[in-house]
């Protein structure tokens, strides 16, 4: 609940907000017409994720198009989630009228020039996080995003869920009093002993899909959310399972990603920021973060390190409180309907992060996480690798 006395804020998405106007392009048909590059009938994320939370805003989306690596593949995928328009390739997607916003769902290595191809079209984006391979890509794709003159935005989720942006809102109003400091582990469920099938480009730290850059990339954008940007980091990295097996194959592959991430630094406020992350699971905590302050305490708790897709719950204890109790979550703050109530969906957070999608292409609101951000994110990841290849504390910029 809302401190005494106290006006619980407005949440958003994204660093900044705009107040809304009216928009000089041409106001979009509605539903908003979705086009998905990589949805695919053998399953994966966008069917786990993008599917339900488009349906569950069917009176917002509709999802009109798919494009796979195959006429034949696309066709499969059009049977099964029933999408008229299918392609074997991005490029007849991004063309077609029909389609207002391209959402780019494939591998990290694809996303440059998959995005570039929907920019160049000049559609608006959604791309899944991370925005690029590394910061350079992801400069470039923010300034052709710009030139384009189309919104452009980047699947950071984990701070659309609800339990968070409520976390955000009582820090803001005072439960802690002063944050002091924050400590966070958790564990990255990929890249610990083992590997399935099909997930072998996650072992290989040039391919920009890691435990840094995916659940620590996720998370700590949740965590900037909260309690402000780091200023300052040292970091440690390491590979501490060079060669890992595929236990349905019963082959080896070797791994380059870092199934280590130990970083420590201070964020905008003065508070002291620790987060581990490892790879695999544990048999004790996989995700635990603390938030601790003059006034009180607060610790959010999940079953794993990926923030953007697993429920968090919320407990706290001010004042003279003895323990620890759980903060439930304002039903408020529920902005899907379809989904409330089931926050251990993949598709929970995604949704309330298309919710927000809608009002900024409809009311040419900024709240949705965009390039311009995503740039920032990278440029926190390129100082934590740079710190932890140099042993130095890097100062991060903006």
């Amino acid at each position: 609940m809302p401190l005494p006395g106290k006006k619980r804020g407005t949440s958003t998405l994204s660093t900044a907000s705009a107040t809304p106007t009216a928009s000089a392009a041409d106001p979009l048909r509605l539903p908003v017409g979705v086009g998905i590059i990589g949805l695919s009938a053998r399953g994966g994320w966008a069917a786990r994720a993008h599917v339900p939370a488009l349906e569950a805003l069917n009176d917002r989306f509709e999802l009109r198009a798919l494009s796979t690596s195959s006429a034949e593949s696309a066709r499969a995928a059009g049977e099964k989630y029933g999408v008229p328009l299918t392609f074997g390739s991005a490029d007849e997607l991004v063309h077609r009228d029909e389609v207002d916003l391209v959402v780019v769902t494939v591998k990290v290595p694809h996303h440059r020039e998959l995005v570039e191809a929907a920019l160049r079209a000049g559609k608006n984006v959604l791309c899944e996080w991370p925005l690029a391979n590394g910061l350079a890509e992801a400069e470039r794709l923010s300034g052709l995003a710009t030139s384009a003159g189309v919104r452009a935005f980047v699947g950071l989720q984990a701070r659309a869920n609800p339990a968070l942006r409520y976390l955000r809102d009582l820090i803001a109003e005072g439960y802690v009093g002063e944050v002091l400091s924050t400590s966070m582990i958790a564990s990255g469920a990929a890249w610990g002993a083992t590997f399935s099938s099909g997930d072998e480009y996650l072992l290989d730290r040039d391919n920009g899909a890691t435990l840094l850059t995916i659940p620590f990339g996720h998370t700590i954008d949740a965590l900037s959310m909260v309690l402000g940007e780091f200023t300052e980091a040292t970091a440690i990295t390491a590979v501490r399972r060079p060669r890992v097996a595929n236990p349905a194959t019963g082959e080896s592959a070797a791994m380059t990603a870092a199934d280590q991430v130990a970083v420590t630094g201070v964020l905008e406020s003065g508070a002291v920021a620790s987060v581990h992350y490892r790879g695999g699971s544990s048999r004790s905590t996989n995700f635990h973060w603390e938030i601790n302050g003059t006034d009180g305490d607060l610790v959010v708790t999940a079953p794993s390190g990926h923030l953007q897709l697993a429920p968090a719950t919320l407990h706290g204890a001010r004042g003279t409180d003895a323990q620890l109790t759980e903060v439930p979550v304002p039903t408020d703050y529920e902005k899907v309907p379809a989904l409330s109530g089931r926050s251990e969906e993949p598709s929970y957070a995604l949704a309330h992060a298309y919710t927000a999608l809608h009002k900024d292409l409809t009311e040419d609101t900024h709240t949705v996480p965009d390039f311009p951000h995503a740039v920032r994110r990278h440029r926190l990841l390129d100082s934590i690798e740079r710190a932890a290849a140099t042993g130095r504390r890097v100062h991060i910029g903006r």
